[in-house]
């Protein structure tokens, strides 16, 4: 339901909760949003660890715990009460998952009402039909984000990208060219090959004054520690910065490498120079890094991808060719076209 009236939300509740890097970018909307209202009070509705990704905005929290408090029906019901103690008068659904529907539905029941993102199926999915060829890309995340708030009466133009500013380095007094390496993703698709991954590391480190191995935990740390003891100059940061420090970092970098995840989706929001790799899905599923140069982008041009949106489906040869096919001498010949040596 969108407001037909014409006065505008005084205070308005944006629900999303994941995935990580799509929370991320809401950011990015949300500046736009501000700038053009700075007096409208927007209240985040997320999981509390993504707080970081707002710490430049006038907005306030609303904590989602979607595995405890909220994980029930009943929960979401309650988080819903708490945003009308709150004194919501407006909820903008950027997520537009069961969770989300309930919540919006609950305040919309005591009158409150709601605009809701639409999500382009059709448009991806042709444009995963054509393999990207002679469609145009689908709209950017960021751009549905703002047009789920326009849908609320606000008027305003698409976010510009960030602009870099100074910040304090949790590693130390940076000498030298710093690099970041973030070959992981929660799908399969999107993950960098281990052995290739060795090899762009080696690589990277014989270059560059330091380089640093974003990760989860589990494999991902292992790997990434194990890289360090190889490697000098190399230092895995699992464990040693949580998500503020982490962007502090980014923001530090000369240049990070990461693959159609989070990490991309961090520099993008301090501006800092990224290569992105790109497997099973594509940048012109609207998921780019915002505001990031497209020269950045490394891929194959493969008939049988872009094969999926989120990088979620098995490959249908079963060895990820696609990722493959990207070498780690094109990764380090794309770094050194951005960084200038």
């Amino acid at each position: 339901m969108v407001r037909k009236s014409k006065k505008l939300p005084r205070h308005l509740i944006v629900y999303r909760t994941s995935a990580m890097g799509d929370v991320a970018m809401l950011a990015h909307a949300l500046r736009a949003l501000k700038r053009a209202y700075p007096d409208l009070q927007v209240t985040v509705a997320t999981r509390p660890l993504f707080r970081a990704f707002f710490t430049d905005l006038d907005v306030g929290f609303l904590d989602v715990d979607v595995k405890g408090a909220h994980h029930s029906l009943c929960g979401i019901w309650r988080l819903a009460a708490q945003a009308r103690r709150l004194g919501a008068d407006a909820v903008a659904d950027v997520h537009g998952v069961l969770r989300s529907v309930t919540f919006r539905t609950a305040l919309r029941l005591h009158g409150i009402p709601f605009a809701a993102i639409g999500k382009g199926r059709d448009e991806k999915g042709e444009f995963i039909r054509r393999g990207g060829r002679g469609v145009k890309p689908a709209k950017h995340t960021v751009v549905r984000y703002c047009d789920v708030f326009r849908k609320l009466g606000f008027v305003f133009d698409d976010p510009k990208p960030a602009v870099r500013r100074e910040h304090p380095s949790p590693m130390g007094e940076k000498t030298g060219t710093w690099i970041g390496f973030a070959p992981f993703s929660a799908q399969q698709g999107k993950t960098y090959p281990e052995p290739l991954a060795r090899e762009t590391v080696r690589l990277l480190a014989g270059r560059y004054d330091r380089v640093f191995i974003h990760s989860g935990g589990g494999a991902e740390a292992e790997f990434a520690q194990e890289m360090e003891r190889l490697h000098p100059n190399v230092t895995a940061l699992f464990g040693r910065v949580k998500m503020a420090g982490e962007i502090d970092l980014i923001a530090n970098l000369d240049c990070v490498v990461s693959m159609d995840s989070l990490v991309m989706h961090l520099a993008s929001l301090v501006a800092t120079p990224v290569v992105s790799v790109w497997g099973a899905t594509h940048p012109g599923l609207g998921f780019f890094g915002y505001g990031c140069d497209p020269r950045g982008i490394v891929q194959a041009d493969m008939e049988c991808r872009p094969c999926s949106v989120f990088g979620n489906k098995p490959c249908r040869y079963g060895d990820y060719r696609c990722l493959h096919a990207v070498t780690p001498a094109m990764i380090v010949e794309r770094v050194e076209e951005i960084v200038g040596k």
